[in-house]
């Protein structure tokens, strides 16, 4: 099980529910689709994370980026499983070269990519 991913979860939810009762385990499950004493046992860590689609619903409830939640639970989201499908060889090697990258360098990569400058 992914404890991070429960230990996060469970904070995250805490957190907004501090800020409005509207995040109370049930009504938080409610949302997702998900039963309370579920949505429970993931945040305690004893049941695996859901589904892709029921943990973009809490990272959107949440007010989470999906992917980060996703990355989280140890899951990739079927959009980025077939954009890396398509040239598998070249994602991995450009994934394993940005591992050590510091964050500013990623960024501006990004940065370029999405403008198109280069």
């Amino acid at each position: 099980m992914t404890r991070n991913f429960s230990d996060f979860l469970r904070n995250a939810r805490l957190n907004k529910n501090a800020e409005s009762k509207d995040f109370s385990l049930r009504k938080v499950a409610a949302r997702a689709e998900l039963e309370p004493s579920y949505l429970s046992k993931i945040e305690r860590g004893t049941e695996a994370p859901p589904s892709e689609d029921k943990i973009k619903a809490l990272a959107i409830d949440l007010e989470i980026e999906p992917d980060v939640l996703l990355a989280m639970a140890g899951k990739v989201s079927k959009e980025l499983q077939d954009i890396i499908i398509k040239r598998p060889m070249l994602f991995g090697e450009m994934l394993r070269e940005l591992k050590q990258m510091p964050d500013r360098a990623i960024l501006k990569i990004v940065r370029e990519v999405r403008d198109g400058e280069w």
